[in-house]
């Protein structure tokens, strides 16, 4: 097993062949409709698009990425690319792994990472210092897409590898929401040895539903769950049935990349209806920028594909599970339905956030993870990691 230090690449060709593309887009003619009645607004993202082309500074976004400790490593021919944040001093806290989901990059994690890492900077105890490893799916950003569809390992075990291999975490925790809370899902119950408990913004479905069992709160969370679908469902259609023809719009246009990003930012996020209440233009073409580069979009959509076409049950979940769950999040069930799967002893329904709630609100979310895998370090008697 075979760890590096890895650095972002400013990939200045492909960077000035993007600006060039912006600026020789092609804009459809316009909808008769109210703005984002029936998809991304052209106002915000042609505002968006000139600063991508003419005032976005990518070499400088590199730089701050860069600041950031970068590795890679090699898992028996599988590369999976992370950024390690180190505990700002000597810890018996759980390390953490933190899953990222769609469309999201590491980028989306650093914010709820440094407030783990390096809790005295945001006004927190250093006491609660822990090690933190953020890596990338399989397909996004810099962790290549792998070789075949359901690949061996799948992503949950090279996680496991990650942290007990490369990083040398005999027991750890882990996060996630999205797809990343499906593979925490996946990891824990593998590796319940080493898994000490897991914290997600969403479940994984149960394998078996019996309808006759459901509370009148399920059944509504039920319909509403398919009214959302109804309403929102189209890129998950699309992305686990065809996605081979949406990547090559995607791959090829910058501004369409942008457009079926820039439409979740602002549906899913608790922006109301103003995606830059939530979002800088940095970020935002920051995270469209890395898919840019690295031509991940069409590999991001391989989760949706792999999903629907088969699935292994994998059962109940036995280690603790924490959830957060935030008011404009694609779904909040009740917790009876969460107990359906998981061995819940921390259910807090937050306040304010949405489906990106890791940098939504990474304060809120920190300590709530901060909190549900406290007591669960004492009990697992972790020893101090000695990292480099």
């Amino acid at each position: 097993m075979l760890m590096n230090r890895f650095e972002v690449p400013v990939a200045a060709h492909d960077f000035e062949d993007l600006r060039s593309r912006l600026r020789r887009s092609r804009w459809p003619s316009p909808f008769p409709v109210e703005p984002w009645a029936a998809g991304t607004d052209r106002g915000v993202l042609e505002r968006l698009v000139t600063y991508w082309a003419d005032g976005f500074d990518w070499p400088d976004q590199v730089a701050h990425l860069n600041a950031l400790d970068h590795r890679i490593v090699d898992l028996d021919g599988a590369f999976v690319h992370f950024v390690y944040f180190a505990p700002e001093q000597p810890t018996h806290e759980l390390p953490l792994i933190l899953t990222h989901g769609w469309p999201s990059t590491f980028l989306e994690l650093v914010a709820l990472a440094q407030r783990l890492a390096t809790p005295s900077r945001f006004a927190r105890p250093s006491s609660g210092a822990r090690a933190v490893i953020v890596p990338s799916l399989p397909g996004f950003g810099f962790s290549p897409p792998r070789p075949t569809l359901w690949a061996e390992p799948p992503t949950h075990e090279l996680w496991h590898q990650v942290m007990t291999g490369a990083m040398g975490y005999p027991r750890y925790g882990a996060h996630g929401g999205d797809l990343g809370a499906g593979i925490t899902t996946r990891l824990a119950v593998a590796h319940p040895e080493a898994v000490v408990g897991v914290h997600l913004l969403a479940p994984a479905w149960p394998d078996v539903i019996d309808e006759a069992t459901f509370t009148e709160q399920e059944r509504e969370f039920l319909r509403v769950d398919a009214a959302w679908d109804e309403e929102e469902g189209a890129y998950a259609h699309l992305q686990s049935t065809r996605p081979v023809t949406l990547s090559y719009g995607l791959a090829d246009s910058p501004i369409g990349l942008l457009a079926w990003m820039l439409e979740k930012y602002r549906s899913w996020s608790d922006c109301d209806g103003d995606v830059s209440r939530r979002f800088s233009d940095d970020f935002i073409l920051t995270q469209a920028t890395i898919y840019w580069v690295t031509n991940t979009i069409a590999s991001s959509f391989r989760p949706y594909y792999e999903y629907r076409l088969g699935r292994t049950p994998f059962g109940p979940v036995e280690v603790p599970a924490g959830f957060a769950q935030f008011p404009r999040d694609l779904g909040t069930p009740p917790r009876s339905w969460l107990e359906r799967r998981y061995r819940v002893e921390r259910h807090t329904l937050m306040p304010r956030g949405g489906h990106f709630a890791a940098h939504e609100e990474p304060d809120l979310l920190a300590a709530d993870i901060a909190a549900f895998f406290a007591d669960l370090s004492r009990s697992a008697d972790v020893p101090v990691p000695t990292v480099t």
